[in-house]
């Protein structure tokens, strides 16, 4: 059976005992491993992940009900292993803290049954921009990344065809095999996708997230089925549809290229007149931006962002906050707080305050909106 399928089958004895006796928080096993249980319901979702990082943090579920064990399939990029980790469930979430990891890997989330990576303060919304072809959407996207190259970047699409000559992997494209990126479509990796003479073209979650985590704004350019497709994802973004001030001036500036012959403008004409009807039909955009004189419209543009009056030599923001968390922890919840204290002697007696009242985002994408503080051990924390 392949090891990605569900199974069904007995608990091993020792766990069976220790889920009777209650639920375990970090408990490391002889063997070198430490185990997390914490029940939802019905179901205890159980964490394994071996000390030596080697090998991903494993999910199990034990069925009270039916009093068998589960092994899923998790979707999402699994945290590697560590020196140990905590659990704490959050409303609908299992919080997971590693021990001993580097700062921006500290923090997961499992959500029935996927993984997401919790990062600290919140993110600008990606920006979906569509319109048919000759309306003038890139040289807007062009105009905005040239006044404001630190503020905004661009995803790196997933393609399954060959690189073409000078083509770098991972800068024109993630090049991958069909196989690997329609298994990585089905486990939900992926915001969009389409069929283009036989490849396959995406954009995935984790590429935007990405350029998120770098601290700039994405642009994504798509069409109109992509943008329906990012509408219907969990990622939260800003959609404008550019148009064209008529369907003749449309056709007067494909004819004004001179790089394509009749059939092919006319194809572009029908293909254009079916995105526009789709595009202001539809409850997919949230802007109409109408591109008739090209500065206006770009400052229109930056009105939509907010962008109006911003001076784009202004200094950069203060880097992100980061959040060091003891090798050695316990942890415990009062509400939508959680508190983190060291387990060692000689570790500062502070405790780190978690907020999970304001989490954003979620699988397969990051879940933001995180806050902590460090507090005094002798604070009151039920005042």
């Amino acid at each position: 059976m392949d090891q990605n399928d569900s199974y069904i089958g007995e608990a091993p004895a020792f766990l069976v005992e220790d889920l009777q006796d209650g639920p375990l928080n970090g408990l490391e096993l002889k063997n070198g491993t430490c185990k997390t249980t914490t029940t939802v319901g019905d179901k205890t979702y159980v964490t394994v992940g071996a000390g030596d990082g080697t090998l991903s943090i494993d999910v199990q579920i034990f069925d009270r009900s039916l009093g068998e064990w589960v092994h899923p399939t998790v979707l999402g990029t699994k945290p590697l292993s560590c020196k140990g980790h905590s659990a704490v469930l959050c409303k609908n979430r299992i919080l997971v803290l590693k021990k001993g990891s580097k700062s921006d890997d500290q923090i997961w989330f499992l959500e029935v049954v996927a993984w997401s990576k919790g990062v600290i303060g919140n993110a600008e919304k990606p920006i979906v921009i569509s319109g048919p072809s000759g309306v003038g959407k890139g040289t807007l996207i062009s105009m905005l990344m040239k006044e404001f190259p630190s503020m905004f970047g661009f995803s790196v699409s997933h393609t399954t065809r060959a690189p073409r000559n000078m083509e770098k992997d991972g800068v024109h494209y993630h090049f991958t095999e069909k196989s690997v990126m329609e298994k990585e479509i089905k486990n939900g990796k992926f915001l969009e996708f389409a069929s283009v003479h036989g490849n396959l073209y995406g954009t995935s979650v984790e590429a935007v997230e990405v350029v998120a985590d770098a601290g700039k704004r994405c642009i994504l350019d798509i069409d109109v089925q992509g943008a329906k497709s990012v509408r219907a994802s969990s990622l939260e973004a800003i959609f404008i549809f550019v148009c064209p001030p008529s369907m003749e001036e449309l056709e007067k500036r494909l004819r004004d290229r001179g790089t394509e012959t009749e059939e092919q403008i006319l194809k572009r004409l029908r293909n254009a007149k079916a995105e526009i009807e789709q595009g202001t039909s539809s409850n997919i955009f949230d802007f109409m931006l109408y591109n008739d004189k090209l500065e206006e419209s770009y400052e229109k543009l930056k009105k939509l962002l907010g962008l109006d009056g911003f001076v784009a030599a202004s200094p950069k923001s203060a880097a992100p906050r980061e959040i060091n968390l003891p090798v050695d922890h316990s942890v415990s919840k009062i509400d939508d707080k959680i508190i983190i204290s060291s387990g060692l002697e000689k570790e500062p007696k502070n405790l780190i305050m978690l907020d999970v009242s304001s989490l954003k985002g979620g699988a397969p994408g990051r879940t933001r909106g995180l806050d902590f503080q460090v507090i005094g051990a002798s604070l009151d924390l039920h005042c």
